[in-house]
């Protein structure tokens, strides 16, 4: 869940859409749940269209915005961040979504910053 905040927030500041994200569970007894989940996200891509699309963005741009996330979550700091939020969420065992990605936002808030500086 962690990681789901974190990737949304970094899609969010490069200009490509949440959407295009998604991470769900499903264990291996829930074959009808899988199957939901992919032919959803399935359907709401073929909505979106190619990535860059949705976003009206020239290929170019798609390719500076998409090197501006890979520096970011290559960035030491982030990652070392990240790791700390995690423990955070650990420690305070509250597992609901806006939990999460308040922790994710509040521990990070620096570095996100610096990084997309």
């Amino acid at each position: 869940m962690g990681m789901n905040a974190l990737v949304h927030r970094i899609l969010k500041e490069i200009g490509i859409r949440e959407e295009r994200f998604s991470l769900q569970w499903a264990s291996a007894a829930e074959a009808p749940r899988f199957v939901k989940l992919i032919t959803d996200f399935t359907r709401q891509m073929q909505e979106l269209g190619p990535l860059g699309k949705a976003e009206g963005l020239s290929r170019e741009e798609l390719q500076k915005r998409l090197q501006k996330g890979l520096e970011i979550v290559s960035s030491q700091s982030v990652r070392v961040s990240f790791g700390n939020a995690a423990k955070a969420v650990r420690k305070d065992a509250i597992w609901t979504f806006e939990h999460i990605d308040q922790v994710i936002n509040d521990k990070m808030a620096k570095s996100l910053e610096k990084a997309l500086g």
